[in-house]
């Protein structure tokens, strides 16, 4: 598998890159916005001078002005949103469902089975080329450039919200956000074992050495990137348990793989594992109930329900909820009349 394709079916990814530039002893006087230009590659002075505004740019810990003249030995901060790895996205008219929209920002309801951005093998039908299109049939705007920002990325058989931002200056503030890990995300999954308690999970995240698609938790901090996630039991069918997931660092994966750490792999997730009997009887009925609810729903048991973040233009906290599609919903009322039947067979 290419590392394009990789990169592709990930539920988040570091979209931001983060410096930290100490000024050589003999540097003179120089605009911090001038400075950063020649120190940071494809970056133009807008792109600098919003994160400067949004205060993504922190000289020895403290926001800096543009007009603020680096001194030698000072110790220089930023945060920006990585730029597109595409030179060129065509535009297709693929039906969004939009679950909100302004002058700055855009939330989408992804659909499970939507590829979100180009990429190896998925040059078209992607969500991307959907939102190039949509965009062209709106006014231009300052700042917008015709190109959607995606601020984060859930993976092609992950449904629910995406936030993309419509501007560079919305981008810039969204993406502090999302790298100071304010955004409040939250996701509903189904997952193999009967979860007696809410929990946490953490550990260093990184690719498995053995295999390239799968993300492996580690315990030593030079082996991969720090993860949290906490869950909330929601709902128990004896096999199975509907919890509640709330991201508080965003990495490639990190609820599937943290709930395989601990021994309780999503639902037909069949990367991490879960698209077998793991849990349940021996019993031939049990099977093909199993059978039939992967059937509906032949992908992971996520859903990116709940997002949450501060407006960049009214700079009020604003939180939306996406319903559950119709697999997801019509595999959880399956185990609902299960284990009912199941109960009603043994009173």
């Amino acid at each position: 598998m290419s590392t394009e394709n990789i990169l592709n079916d990930i539920e988040e990814q570091d979209l931001y890159e983060h410096m930290r530039i100490v000024v050589d002893k003999g540097q003179s006087l120089l605009r911090i916005d001038k400075f950063l230009m020649h120190k940071i590659e494809n970056a133009s002075r807008n792109r600098i001078q919003n994160a400067i505004e949004l205060g993504n740019v922190l000289v020895n810990d403290k926001q800096a002005k543009s007009s603020y003249k680096v001194k030698p030995l000072d110790v220089i901060s930023v945060v920006l949103p990585h730029p597109p790895r595409d030179t060129e996205v065509y535009p297709e008219n693929i039906p969004l469902n939009i679950a909100y929209e302004d002058n700055d920002v855009l939330i989408v309801n992804k659909p499970p089975g939507l590829v979100v951005h180009p990429g190896y093998n998925n040059y078209t039908g992607t969500l991307v080329n959907g939102l190039v299109y949509h965009f062209q049939q709106l006014p231009t705007l300052p700042g917008n450039d015709g190109r959607p920002g995606l601020v984060h990325r859930i993976d092609k058989d992950t449904s629910g919200l995406l936030l993309i931002s419509k501007n560079e200056r919305a981008m810039a503030w969204l993406a502090r956000q999302f790298f100071e890990h304010t955004i409040t995300r939250k996701y509903l999954a189904l997952a193999w074992g009967d979860l007696e308690q809410d929990g946490t999970v953490t550990g260093y995240i990184n690719r498995s050495v053995s295999d390239r698609r799968v993300m492996s938790i580690y315990d030593s901090e030079d082996k991969g990137k720090w993860s949290v996630t906490h869950y909330k039991v929601l709902e128990r069918f004896g096999y199975v348990t509907l919890i509640e997931c709330q991201l508080e660092t965003g990495r490639t994966h990190q609820i599937r793989a943290h709930m395989k750490h601990i021994g309780h792999p999503l639902f037909s997730d069949a990367t991490y594992g879960g698209d077998k009997i793991l849990k349940g009887t021996t019993f031939s009925k049990y099977k093909q109930f199993i059978e039939n609810c992967f059937e509906l729903m032949p992908r992971q048991a996520l859903h990116a329900q709940t997002l949450g973040f501060v407006h960049p233009t009214t700079r009020k906290y604003i939180n939306f909820e996406a319903p559950l599609p119709a697999d997801f919903e019509a595999v959880l009322q399956k185990w609902r009349k299960y284990i009912a039947g199941t109960v009603e067979q043994n009173s």
